[in-house]
């Protein structure tokens, strides 16, 4: 069956409001929220859309799971996209199209390397502790954890978009 494109990524189409405040809308399925890229302002983004989501019908494991991999791009855009800049805006929009999940993230931080997000390989595990990498486990996890994952630079401004099967 072809895929059809994010219904979300039509929704909202501006970053808007002030970067100082969050801003929410909500409709039954659907989910905006503003807020600044700062790891405590996503952390309270992240309880109120885990909150919304737990309205919606969708199995306790696989919440747990968006959750997991919400948190996960969330920071992404804390830790690197807005690294050693003042945190910028982020928009959260998230709907729910029957057995479907949509989650788009936006901000106008630095883009992915390459424009591309990483790929699917797992840091070798098989060294020494001491040569165990820190990071590169978060987009293998991503990836793994979504049903479709899509990134986008659409001028300032990049657009992650993560769909997860939700029936």
């Amino acid at each position: 069956m072809p895929r059809t494109a994010c219904p979300v990524l039509q929704a909202d189409p501006g970053m808007g409001g002030p970067v100082g405040t969050a801003a929410t809308r909500q409709s039954k399925g659907a989910l905006t929220l503003r807020f600044p890229g700062a790891t405590d302002r996503i952390r309270s983004a992240l309880r109120q859309a885990c909150r919304h989501l737990a309205t919606l019908p969708v199995p306790p494991d696989r919440l747990a799971t968006i959750e997991l991999v919400l948190a996960e791009a969330l920071n992404n855009v804390a830790e690197h996209a807005y690294a050693g800049a003042a945190p910028g805006p982020v928009t959260l929009t998230a709907r729910h199209d029957g057995d479907r999940l949509c989650i788009v993230l936006r901000d106008i931080g630095r883009p992915l390397p390459g424009l591309v997000p990483p790929k699917r390989t797992p840091p070798d595990l098989n060294v020494p502790t001491e040569d165990l990498p820190e990071g590169g486990f978060g987009w293998c996890l991503i990836r793994d954890l979504t049903d479709h994952v899509d990134y986008a630079r659409h001028g300032a401004e990049n657009r992650l978009t993560l769909e997860f099967a939700t029936g």
